[in-house]
């Protein structure tokens, strides 16, 4: 009896060694990468393993390769518009740049742990549904070196950063140049996150830390996402980061030379990733390994990254859904919206980081000096951070906007979005509110395929405008506020105007002939006093109405022949 229940007990601690074994987790100690056919069959393998998990084709890029969404979901539902409510969805992106392999290697390590039923991190799934993006800038990952990013301390073999049209795709979220920046846009929409991670490698200073992280900026965040970010939800990561053998440094973005002058966190705008989710309330985080650090350890330190946030939602599922839901609610309720933020140089914190002595030395090569971080020599110090930024304008929100159907490239991209809109059911006037715009300063060098306009002042006015049968009438308080207002108002840094959207707009299409207009600008003169009176006002004031030509175009401007659609912004809001 005695010895039967011996062998009882070294089969149940056998059963469990093999068990703990299974579960364990083993680190990455690769120098390699796969190719993008390598990374799909991976996933491949895993969904036909896994009950719990399917690969999908979820779109296109602009190589004509399907763009991937790798789904892991306890309730065995693949259709995101099916997904339970009532689970947090974390959505992972690698790849954006193919030289940064670091998540998708992490992806493959977390998915086959998380999908293990013997595995803790499976309990995770009673709460978090999972979903990645494999490699989402394909075209990149289809060309192959270990040369184009030169500082980096490998993988052997990885892609390039610009996708086939030569586009960075994380510049591209906003205007959508690519197919793939289409396609991730209804992705998003679709999957609708509540966490978001965009996986990266810096370039930049060296210091000791192997994992830098990019934080939603706070300011343009909103309250009481700002106060959760920073006050739980950060403070949570960094703390579990350092517990797995990661400490974090808020990303280097070192105001002047070295670190030791400042750290400005980073205004991840709309065209980039996190900057587009922020739209959407959802919180996204960029994990930036070190460079200079081997593959093994950032591809490991991004892995405990993916750990680390999915604990956070397994521990804090109902708060972080309902703390979006209250997001997307404030929003919705407010009056005013902040516009292109400042880095506010006056107001400060300070970070202890750890980094290594600047070197200033004569050159190897050449003649002058050079820098260079001296490994033996680490410090450990206060340096500042600034954090804060202030909004430049400040505009009324709409109650609703109105643009003709002739705009139908950015129409699809407020379709592609899910923003919701009305027809027009017939032709018809109406008494609207709209923009003229001046003083658009155009970049002279070209940026990610666009000449973007860097500025431009408005006047608003109110006007009578015909808009025809099936032009469209946007409600601006829905869920999606935040990315009608940004994309649709001028003056924003990251409105479809920018990004040349209505460049139609920005020319006069009709002229005079002087020697014909001549008599006819005499006549409107003397029929209108108050014209000629400020027509001669303006002779005295202004040093460009020398020339006679300048004069008749004067009064042509100020006539009603001049066509009142040039340097009309076509989009019309009451």
């Amino acid at each position: 009896m005695n010895r039967r229940l011996n062998w009882n007990l070294i089969a149940l601690c056998l059963i469990s060694f093999i068990n703990n074994a299974i579960s364990q987790h083993v680190p990455f100690s690769g120098n390699t990468t796969p190719t993008w056919g390598e990374c799909i069959e991976t996933f491949e393998g895993l969904a036909n393993q896994s009950e719990f998990c399917a690969l999908t084709v979820a779109g296109r890029t602009d190589i004509g390769k399907p763009l991937h969404l790798f789904i892991i979901n306890k309730d065995k539902t693949f259709f995101p518009e099916l997904f339970n409510p009532k689970k947090t969805v974390i959505l992972i992106n690698n790849a954006i740049h193919p030289g940064e392999p670091d998540g998708v290697d992490a992806s493959i390590l977390f998915s086959k742990e998380i999908l293990d039923p013997k595995n803790q991190l499976h309990r995770l799934l009673d709460s978090v549904i999972i979903c990645i993006i494999p490699i989402y800038n394909v075209d990149g990952a289809m060309i192959r070196n270990g040369y184009s990013r030169i500082n980096q301390n490998g993988p052997e073999q990885y892609g390039f950063r610009g996708n086939s049209k030569n586009l960075d795709l994380n510049r591209d979220f906003i205007k959508c140049d690519s197919e793939n920046a289409a396609s991730f846009n209804k992705i998003f929409q679709r999957v609708k996150p509540t966490l978001f991670i965009d996986t990266h490698v810096s370039n930049g200073a060296d210091y000791s830390y192997v994992m830098t992280l990019i934080s939603p900026q706070l300011n343009k965040l909103g309250s009481p996402q700002a106060a959760y970010v920073k006050q739980e939800l950060e403070p949570y990561l960094f703390s579990e980061m350092k517990k797995k053998g990661f400490e974090m440094s808020p990303y280097v973005n070192h105001m002047g030379a070295t670190p030791e002058s400042g750290l400005a966190d980073f205004l991840e705008t709309a065209r980039y990733s996190t900057g587009y989710a922020a739209l959407f309330q959802t919180i996204g985080f960029t994990t930036e390994t070190h460079m200079l650090k081997p593959y093994a350890q950032r591809v490991e330190s991004t892995y405990q990254f993916f750990v680390s946030l999915s604990e956070y939602a397994y521990q804090n599922n109902q708060k972080i859904r309902m703390q979006k839901q209250k997001a997307v609610q404030e929003w919705k309720n407010k009056d005013l919206y902040e516009l292109n933020f400042k880095l506010d140089t006056n107001t400060k914190e300070l970070f202890n980081f750890k980094g290594y002595e600047a070197v200033i030395e004569p050159a190897l090569i050449g003649t002058g000096e050079r820098l260079r971080y001296d490994r033996n020599q680490p410090y450990e110090k206060n340096i500042t951070r600034f954090r804060n930024y202030i909004p430049q304008y400040k505009i009324e929100i709409p109650n609703y906007y109105i643009i003709p159907q002739a705009w139908s490239e950015v129409i699809d991209r407020l379709k592609w979005n899910g923003v919701l809109m009305q027809r027009i059911p017939r032709d018809t006037v109406m008494l609207v509110n709209g923009y003229y715009v001046g003083d658009v300063k155009t970049s002279t060098s070209c940026y990610e395929g666009h000449f973007a306009h860097q500025s431009c002042s408005v006047r608003k006015e109110q006007m009578n405008i015909l808009f025809f049968e099936g032009d469209y009438i946007i409600p601006v308080r829905q869920d999606n506020i935040r990315y009608i207002v940004e994309t649709l108002e001028p003056l924003s840094k990251e409105s479809f105007f920018h990004w040349n959207f209505f460049d139609g707009v920005l020319q006069q299409k009709e002229w005079f002939s002087d020697y014909v207009f001549e008599e006819k600008a005499k006549e409107l003169l003397e029929k209108n006093p108050q014209l000629k009176k400020e027509f001669e006002e303006a002779l005295q004031k202004d040093e460009s109405l020398s020339e006679h030509w300048s004069q008749l175009y004067w009064i042509y401007k100020h006539s009603p022949h001049y066509e009142s659609s040039a340097f009309r912004y076509p989009i019309y809001f009451n």
